[in-house]
């Protein structure tokens, strides 16, 4: 009898152990086929992203600036709602942001400054009725900055040189805000030469809404 209790208490021991085994196995390549599946997705939106962006690199134009890919238009046919060309475009772009991960690269809000300017003029207004103020403030001061300031934060010169230059040849104004210098510790020797100096980006917001500007917040 008690062999017989033995060997039924061994064999559901047993069965027990190969239950949980076969359910572990199960789970295991439950977590390797959604892994795989993952990977799958992951893939291909990774191989959709670089089809869209070859489609994009092909088709793109630079009607004035030329920053990059983003920094372009992509051309539409029979286009039926058209911008006055004759009314002045007067352009308040407020920028706040700036990455410091990626600091070999072009600032990404001056870059789209230069795509909304390229939008305009591809949608047929005349380049000497477009009037951009730039007002820097926060983060943003880094990108306008001194070689010899951006060297001695970053390491390298100041990508952005070249495509601030094209703005400025188009008439752009540079306005920086003296309290967020204050808190970022950039002085006005640091800010490149064309810069005038507002106590506050908060009266340049207002006092040139004022005057008729249409504000972009660019959150890039």
């Amino acid at each position: 009898m008690k062999k017989t209790i033995l060997s039924l208490v061994a064999g559901l021991f047993m069965l027990t152990c190969f239950s949980q085994n076969k359910d572990h196995n199960v789970e295991n390549d439950s977590i390797s086929m959604t892994t795989a599946k993952t990977d799958s997705i992951m893939e291909e939106k990774a191989k959709k992203r670089q089809e869209m962006m070859a489609k994009i690199e092909a088709t793109v134009t630079f009607p004035v600036l030329e920053a990059g890919t983003f920094s372009g238009v992509i051309p539409v046919e029979d286009v039926t709602e058209i911008p006055d060309p004759n009314l002045e475009y007067k352009l308040l772009f407020e920028l706040v942001n700036f990455d410091s991960d990626t600091p070999s690269k072009l600032d990404a809000s001056i870059v789209e400054v230069a795509r909304i300017i390229n939008l305009h003029v591809a949608s047929g207004i005349p380049l000497e009725n477009i009037s951009p103020v730039i007002v820097v403030h926060a983060g943003s001061l880094n990108a306008f900055t001194t070689n010899e300031f951006y060297n001695g934060k970053f390491k390298m010169d100041n990508p952005n040189m070249k495509l601030i230059g094209e703005l400025e040849k188009l008439g752009a104004k540079f306005i920086s805000c003296a309290q967020a210098m204050f808190f970022f510790e950039v002085d006005k020797e640091a800010l490149l030469p064309m810069f005038k100096v507002s106590l506050t980006a908060q009266t340049v917001l207002s006092s040139y809404q004022m005057k008729g500007y249409v504000k972009y917040r660019i959150n890039r």
